[in-house]
């Protein structure tokens, strides 16, 4: 009797235990990104790549490069940007029973090379101008952010995030900016 119930328990214990591997194998745990407001606002390309550790937590990692040219630009083409490059490490904390999936907070670093753009007022055509020194700064950022994230069941994956760091570290006090946004609306995958 004492060898059936010490085999039962076994079987038991290794069925368990290969029902939840096989669990934790069918759970996707990369997600691949493009953040779509800076790409349509600022005319910005902006990566993102997020590796998720657990249903509550995950880390990533963005990458911005900035293709807007300031160089005689009109005013009312619309906001400007000054960071040419962002890096940017974050952590992600969520609040949701789903994997992943839901409302998050995010702690994030940033290394970030601001240009410095000048705007000028044309007296002869009533303008508004931006103009390029040339000059630019390395700064280091540390911040907050909120928002949602919503992945469907083949991998297809929306978020919405907003927040703001503020540059600790500069090369060039008189160009780079206090605060820096931390602003998205991405599209994705999650594989």
């Amino acid at each position: 009797m004492k060898k059936a119930l010490l085999a039962l328990l076994l079987f038991t214990s290794f069925a368990s235990f290969a029902q939840e591997a096989s669990q934790d194998e069918k759970v996707k745990h990369s997600e691949l990104k493009i953040n779509a407001f800076n790409l349509i606002v600022f005319k910005s390309v902006d990566f993102s790549y997020e590796y998720l550790i657990d249903s509550e937590s995950s880390v990533g990692a963005s990458i911005l490069f900035n293709l807007q040219n300031n160089e005689d630009r009109d005013f009312e083409d619309g906001p400007i940007y000054n960071e040419k490059f962002a890096f940017t490490p974050y952590y992600r904390r969520y609040f949701s029973s789903k994997y992943a999936w839901g409302f998050f907070l995010e702690a994030f670093g940033m290394y970030n090379v601001q240009e410095d753009s000048t705007e000028y007022y044309n007296y002869d055509s009533n303008e508004y101008y931006y103009r390029d020194s040339g000059e630019t700064s390395n700064n280091i950022a540390f911040g907050m952010a909120v928002g949602g994230k919503f992945v469907s069941k083949k991998g297809f994956l929306f978020e919405l995030y907003g927040g703001v760091g503020r540059n600790i570290s500069t090369s060039n006090n008189d160009i780079g900016t206090e605060f820096v946004p931390r602003l998205g609306t991405s599209l994705g995958w999650r594989f």
